[in-house]
C-alpha cells in the first residue's frame, strides 16, 4: 500500500525538494503529488495525506522547512494506523495543531 502525500503546488516553496529527498531517505511507502490549490490560503502551506481505504487528512499552516521532522512522523504514524486513523497524534508533533480535516476512508 502507498500513501500520497499531496502538496499544494500553489503554496509550494523551496522546503519541498528537501522533504522530498527525506521521505525518500526514510523509506517510506509515499508518492509525493503537486495538488492544484486546495483552498487553504489563510494559512499556507497546505498538504493532504490520503491512501486507498485509508483516513484522508487535510493540512494547513505547515511549514515545510520547520516542519519536515513531524510530517516524517506524521507519515509513520499513518501508514501504521489501522485504517490510517490515528489515534494518538504525538508522533505527529506540531503537526497535530495543523490538522484542519480528518476524513474516514469510504467503505469497501
Amino acid at each position: 500500500m502507498t500513501a500520497v502525500l499531496r502538496l499544494c503546488r500553489t503554496c509550494e516553496g523551496p522546503g519541498w525538494d528537501a522533504l522530498r529527498a527525506e521521505i525518500a531517505a526514510a523509506g517510506l511507502e509515499v508518492r509525493i503529488a503537486a495538488q492544484d490549490c486546495m483552498n487553504g490560503c489563510g494559512a499556507p502551506v497546505s498538504m493532504a495525506l490520503q491512501a486507498p481505504g485509508r483516513a484522508t487528512y487535510f493540512f494547513a499552516g505547515v511549514d515545510p522547512e520547520a516542519d519536515r521532522a513531524d510530517i516524517i512522523g506524521t507519515l509513520r504514524a499513518y501508514l501504521d494506523a489501522p485504517g490510517g486513523w490515528i489515534e494518538d497524534a504525538r508522533p505527529c508533533g506540531r503537526l497535530r495543531h495543523c490538522l484542519k480535516g480528518r476524513v474516514p476512508a469510504l467503505p469497501e
